[in-house]
């Protein structure tokens, strides 16, 4: 007897279908399409990510295996390598990456009471870039170097539950600091940046916008010491002092006073110094805010190990971006599916259940009751681990 859902029909069900048929509808995804839909692309992206695919190949086999559950995964067409790269090449990206922007909207308030290791009332984003090299001779619109080409995926991190707020793919030549340019700002939040931020009319203009910021000064960051405070030399602060900005076009482009701290990190041995235009805080709170911003880093070594952006399906521009962002959809779904079901285990455990058992007809809860264990005992020491 053909009972219940399979666990794949049981994670697309937090999808919001209506809103991603708006999307499609904004971005004319149906114009001339008979049969395979923006929907049957998704699913079958879905589908590639979740189980980590090769190829367009690949996904046509093991999909065309399971032909009879193909309807039960949401599947309306029959899926052909051919028409898969068609979709991928010609559907606008946009798509995909304004569904993101709605799951995303879902998945932070599910997280807004997480503690990321700072008591801070403040919503406190990481904002970095990583490069994926790509080959120069395929994609050769992904100008970086002579020989090389390369995207840059610009993200801003939401600390509490590690969910990008915003994400903006470039090619390898954009230098990170112009990015900045993009970011909405929200007052009273704090961004965390490294030095290749350091850019005193942009720092400005999140000063201008009642946020804050936190990040590292340059060594040869010409300034004038106005003000210092005594601090606690137990605790690794050297110094904690307001200044004005010398240089005279750093000056013009940042007129205001800055907060400059002094710490020394007994973990590296090395002396950080950081500047930021919050005066509230204590010193070793904007030392420890700094130390949260790896986990953007941590958050683009996971997306590289665990999803499928590193080796795409296809060679064209469109078709990258489109990757990259059903798989930033399929990483902030299963973040809500965690959250929803209240699933104890780590988002990389997580993903390697579902990569299994997509097809079995099993509620998803037990799915992870009957296996976190086994999972446990298989996984690699030296996985990085979010949600954990």
């Amino acid at each position: 007897m053909n009972t219940g859902q399979i666990v794949f029909s049981q994670i697309t069900d937090h999808l919001p279908l209506y809103q991603f048929h708006q999307c499609v509808q904004k971005y004319q995804g149906h114009y001339k399409v008979q049969t395979f839909s923006c929907l049957d692309q998704f699913l079958t992206m879905t589908f590639a990510q979740l189980t980590y695919r090769e190829s367009l190949r690949d996904i046509e086999a093991c999909l065309n295996a399971q032909k009879n559950k193909l309807y039960h995964m949401g599947i309306r067409a029959n899926v052909s390598k051919s028409t898969l790269a068609y979709a991928n090449e010609t559907r606008d990206w946009k798509i995909y990456a304004d569904f993101a922007q709605i799951l995303i909207g879902i998945a932070r308030p599910l997280y807004a009471e997480d503690n990321f290791g700072i008591d801070l009332k403040e919503t406190v984003y990481a904002f970095d870039s990583s490069t994926i090299d790509l080959c120069l001779s395929l994609f050769s619109w992904a100008h970086f170097r002579k020989r090389k080409g390369a995207v840059k995926l610009h993200t801003l991190l939401d600390l509490r539950g590690s969910i990008p707020t915003f994400i903006h793919i470039t090619d390898g030549k954009v230098h990170d600091v112009n990015v900045m340019d993009d970011l909405i700002l929200e007052a009273g939040s704090f961004y965390i940046m490294d030095r290749g931020y350091l850019d005193f009319l942009r720092l400005y203009r999140i000063t201008q916008a009642l946020a804050f910021f936190v990040t590292r000064a340059k060594s040869n960051t010409s300034y004038r010491r106005i003000e210092a405070r005594e601090v606690d030399k137990t605790t690794g602060l050297l110094c904690d002092q307001t200044i004005l900005l010398k240089n005279f076009y750093a000056a013009k482009d940042y007129p205001a006073r800055l907060r400059r701290v002094k710490y020394h990190d007994a973990e590296t041995d090395k002396i950080l110094t950081f500047l930021t235009n919050n005066f509230f805080l204590p010193p070793l709170i904007i030392a420890k805010l700094y130390k949260c911003r790896w986990r953007v880093e941590l958050f683009f070594r996971w997306i590289k190990q665990n999803l499928r952006i590193k080796n795409f399906y296809g060679t064209g521009d469109n078709a990258v971006k489109t990757q990259i962002w059903i798989a930033v959809c399929v990483y902030v779904l299963v973040a809500i599916l965690k959250k929803r079901l209240h699933l104890e285990a780590s988002l990389y455990k997580i993903l390697q259940v579902l990569s299994v058992t997509l097809f079995e007809k099993m509620p998803i809860d037990q799915v992870f009751a009957e296996n976190y264990e086994n999972v446990s005992k298989v996984e690699v020491c030296n996985q990085l681990n979010l949600f954990s």
